[in-house]
């Protein structure tokens, strides 16, 4: 509505307003913001994607009719017309892709995305194509991998040293990778470790030329000279490359030093309940931030777990309100419920063709993502809410709060040896410690040399798992989650 109702300043129509100007559409009718030929912002964006999008015939290629489609059915269509623009201190825009893929000069396949310019808009238009079903669905972490991998190897000068780097990346890091990705959805932590590899075999190459060694003639004295220089980020992530080079005979047997990873340090329980009050009261932060901070303060979760919750994780059932963080689903609190419910209400990022229709707690700005790990935990930082540190703080506050006596101690008193076949001899009841699973059997042998004591269970999630499993799930969690830390 483009006028002003004298009194109450309501807006209203040009005709109520008098205006002698029309703002209607020429094409549509639609009153509003007009562009060329008098057109709406919708109908500009129309006529501007069939002429990106066109061949040689002057109408819109067959194969990308979906994706002309998907972005005219955005709420804000003046947001695709700005996203179309080109940007200050860029050679090319998203019109230059959409045009050369009208024109077939791209071809539709991820490779052919890998290596486009601006990446960014590449991607995003990438993850367009997969959301139409244009491309094959691929993870956003492997694509993001191996388009990084091409500009890593690009800035690498020496031939020798390039070929040898893309020899471990294709043969080793990247089957390592769709591995892990074949078992559950990759992190933005977990690529970011794996490009963190390459970097560092890259590096270690051009330690080597420095100190006028090559990797052949590499031997025990000069891996440990390394290590000395090099602190204990470089050396987890050498490792794999090292190992990869000793297998195929590029180096010399030697053996690695063992990683030493200490434990976490938690939040104190005091400042995890003055954070949690804060994130429940105060108005002035940002209603998103508040939401994964409770979530990360309440239930011990990471931020890449947290960007993959759903809004169908969250249900009501006779009034409770539960988050499906796993079986059983864990009950929310009403404060965090109300914040929760909130939110999904008013979630961001859905006016546009991104994530129009997604189920995502926390969209991204991607076509079918959610949102960037890294981008919320900056969020959750901001409010001076430690996400990792607070995460450890629950973990161990739900440890405390397990049904179990405060310090469990074997019974000593006992002459009877557990059933089980007894030790071959001394030396082998070192064993490596396993962490049994409810209800396997080294668990039931665990449970029966523990004494039990109904405690009062104040932390309402353990007191759901105890109420609904019993007391052995309180010892078996509370072995996998010291385990963990």
């Amino acid at each position: 509505m483009p006028g002003l109702r004298p009194g109450d300043q309501a807006l209203v129509c040009v005709d109520c307003a008098g205006f002698t100007v029309s703002y209607r559409c020429s094409r549509c009718g639609h009153e509003g913001k007009l562009h060329g030929r008098h057109r709406c912002t919708r109908c500009a964006f129309a006529d501007e994607l069939a002429d990106l999008l066109s061949d040689d015939t002057g109408r819109v290629r067959t194969e990308l009719a979906p994706l002309a489609a998907h972005l005219l059915t955005m709420n804000a269509p003046l947001s695709g017309l700005c996203w179309l623009k080109h940007r200050k201190g860029r050679d090319r825009a998203p019109a230059d892709l959409l045009a050369e893929l009208g024109r077939g000069e791209i071809e539709l396949t991820h490779e052919a995305f890998h290596v486009l310019q601006p990446w960014r808009a590449a991607a995003h238009l990438e993850e367009l194509l997969m959301a139409c079903d244009i491309l094959p669905p691929a993870d956003k972490q492997i694509c993001a991998f191996e388009r990084w991998l091409i500009q890593h190897l690009a800035t690498i000068t020496d031939p020798d040293q390039a070929r040898l780097i893309k020899r471990f990346a294709i043969w080793d890091v990247q089957p390592r990778l769709r591995a892990r990705a074949a078992r559950r959805p990759l992190t933005a932590g977990s690529q970011r470790g794996f490009m963190n590899q390459i970097r560092q075999a890259t590096r270690f190459r051009g330690w080597l030329a420095e100190h006028n060694l090559t990797l052949a003639g590499c031997g025990q004295a000069d891996i440990d000279a390394w290590y000395i220089e090099h602190n204990a980020h470089a050396r987890t992530n050498i490792r794999g490359f090292l190992h990869w080079c000793v297998a195929n005979n590029l180096t010399r047997q030697f053996r690695l030093p063992t990683v030493v990873i200490g434990p976490a340090t938690p939040m104190p329980a005091e400042q995890r309940i003055d954070l949690l009050g804060r994130v429940l009261t105060d108005p002035n932060w940002p209603l998103r931030s508040r939401v994964a901070a409770a979530i990360v303060l309440l239930y011990a979760q990471s931020v890449s777990r947290i960007v993959r919750l759903t809004i169908d994780d969250v249900t009501d059932v006779d009034g409770q309100v539960l988050l499906n963080l796993g079986e059983p689903p864990s009950p929310v609190p009403a404060a965090v419920a109300e914040l929760l419910l909130t939110w999904i209400e008013q979630r961001t990022n859905m006016n546009t063709a991104t994530n129009r229709d997604c189920r995502w707690l926390f969209p991204g700005r991607r076509a079918g993502q959610p949102m960037h790990p890294t981008t919320l935990s900056d969020l959750i930082n901001a409010l001076g809410v430690p996400s990792r540190l607070g995460r450890v703080g629950a973990l161990h506050q739900h440890v405390l709060e397990l049904p179990a006596r405060s310090s469990p101690t074997l019974s000593a008193t006992t002459t009877t040896r557990p059933p089980g076949p007894p030790p071959k001899s001394p030396r082998s009841t070192a064993v490596t410690p396993q962490v049994p699973g409810p209800g396997s059997r080294q668990a039931g042998h665990l449970l029966a040399t523990v004494d039990y004591e109904p405690l009062p269970v104040r932390n309402p999630v353990m007191a759901d798992m105890v109420r609904t499993h019993g007391p052995e799930c309180g010892l078996w969690l509370a072995i996998r989650l010291v385990s963990r830390l």
